[in-house]
């Protein structure tokens, strides 16, 4: 069977205890991964079978293996030479000093100790999974990060050449209608000029070309317009680096059927002209 599968489609957590997996695994399901979380290595052979000849929807796949698994040290090793594509492995770990902090904080016991104390668990753990740690293509060294730090390090380290997906709604809406719930940026358009006002207008939306040229062409949309696509150009690296799957950028004003449309259309636009993923809404439109 032909192999289409390369890079990092295929990922492999593993490491010590405490050292993060979770986060790992939960910002990979972000980026579009299908996260499998405590798999028996018995059952990856099975899965990545199932994930080669599309007998699954799973476009990209990432699981989470360790020493919870009973044969996890006895048979990891094995199954992963001999797999029909091989996993991008990502080891974490963090000084013992670290780990018996987080295990403090937690409450938790570590698996290796539970009539020991967590030192001895964690040093017990990291002498067990020496030779996985040198099969890793990646290792990374969790002692004294945030999540957000993890999650770029992760980013940076790993799906740094892969295109990330960032998914962008703009919504249009009024404001007698009240804010849309699911709103990431909130902008405000009541102060640009009017069509409502005027009467061969009043009638149209803002998908209308009259009503389009009336808003675009005067001086403050022009200003305003300049000053939010630099703004949007901004802060979008940020919320990928964040591992932001989709973002909701909401623009209103007084009844959502004119100015909004108009702003929310040009944005569409712009986006789309950045190779971005964009859907808009008119949620007020027609009210």
């Amino acid at each position: 069977m032909k192999n289409h599968r390369k890079g990092t489609d295929f990922i492999v957590v593993t490491g010590l205890s405490g050292s993060g997996k979770t986060v790992v695994s939960r910002f990979l399901e972000d980026m579009g991964y299908y996260c499998v979380d405590n798999l028996p290595a018995k059952l990856i052979p099975e899965l990545v079978d199932l994930w080669l000849r599309k007998k699954v929807e799973i476009d990209r796949m990432a699981l989470v293996v360790d020493i919870r698994e009973p044969r996890f040290l006895a048979e990891f090793p094995d199954i992963v030479r001999q797999l029909k594509v091989k996993p991008f492995l990502i080891f974490l770990e963090a000084t013992d000093e670290a780990l018996v902090k987080r295990f403090s904080e937690s409450r938790r016991p570590h698996p290796l100790a539970r009539n020991k104390s967590v030192l001895s668990g964690v040093r017990l753990e990291r002498r067990k999974l020496a030779h996985i740690r040198d099969m890793a293509d990646e290792v990374i060294d969790t002692t004294g990060l945030t999540i957000s730090q993890l999650k770029e390090q992760v980013f940076d380290r790993i799906l740094r050449k892969k295109q990330r997906h960032l998914q962008v709604f703009v919504i249009s809406f009024g404001y007698k209608y009240g804010l849309p719930l699911d709103s990431d940026l909130v902008f405000d358009t009541r102060f640009l000029p009017n069509p409502y006002y005027l009467d061969n207008l009043r009638q149209l939306d803002g998908r209308s070309q009259k009503v389009r040229d009336f808003v675009l062409n005067s001086d403050e949309t022009r200003a305003f317009l300049t000053r939010l696509y630099d703004f949007v150009d901004y802060l979008l690296p940020g919320f990928l680096k964040e591992g932001k799957s989709s973002l909701t950028i909401s623009v209103g004003c007084t009844g959502g059927r004119h100015r909004s449309v108009v702003i929310a259309e040009a944005l569409k636009a712009h986006l789309k002209a950045r190779k971005l993923a964009v859907k808009i809404i008119h949620r007020d439109i027609y009210k």
